[in-house]
Formats: structure tokens, sequence, C-alpha cells
């Protein structure tokens, strides 16, 4: 793998395993839009660097961290094969999502979602 690869507070091997356990727990026949992996149970942008390890975000506004998940997003896609996106939820909370698209788990676009952190 290239050294210059970051994937920062994530582990590729757990979230292979999550991505693994979510397809299996798909009820037949009923695709959702995207699965929540992991929550980060937090919309600080402060705790979200602490816990993703961002500490080379140049600048700590909304649009850098949208930024920077973005790459992540995507750097986590292209490595795991899989459409990953950063999102929040209704009570304002992080979440990594795995993009479901019409019951297929073949990404067409490695892209990370860049409206994803619009609230």
């Amino acid at each position: 793998m290239d050294d210059s690869v970051k994937i920062y507070g994530l582990c590729l091997e757990r979230l292979r395993h999550q991505i693994r356990k979510a397809k299996e727990r798909l009820p037949l026949g009923r695709y959702p839009d995207r699965i929540l992996l992991e929550s980060y149970n937090t919309g600080d942008l402060e705790d979200i660097v602490d816990i993703l390890e961002l500490y080379d975000l140049e600048e700590r506004t909304l649009m850098s961290l949208r930024e920077k998940l973005g790459d992540l997003a995507y750097t986590v896609s292209v490595l795991s094969g899989e459409t990953l996106t950063f999102g929040f939820d209704e009570e304002g909370h992080l979440g990594l999502y795995l993009a479901v698209q019409e019951g297929a788990f073949i990404p067409q676009d490695l892209v990370a979602d860049e409206g994803a952190l619009v609230r």
C-alpha cells in the first residue's frame, strides 16, 4: 500500500467487518439509500477532529471539515471497494454510511457525497 494513503482514525479491517455485517442484516426486497456503519455521537467540530484524528485539518471550519471528510470517504471507498459517505443524522451527530444502490453492492462512482455534511 502507498505510504501516502491516510485513513486517520478509521480502521479498514473494522470497516470491512461492519460492511459485511450491514449487508447480512438487510431485509430482502427492501434496500435503504444508506446504512449507518459508525456514529460518532457528536456534531462538534473539535470532537470530530479528535475522534477521527484529523489533526492536519488546516482550518477549523465546517467547510474545511467537510472537504477533509469527503477526501477521507473517497479514500476508504477506494480501499474497501464500497461507496462510503459521511453525514449528519436527525440529531446532528456525524456518522459514516454505506451507500446502498438499488440492492446492488457494486459501487458505480467512488465519489464522496459532497452534500452529505450539509444539514
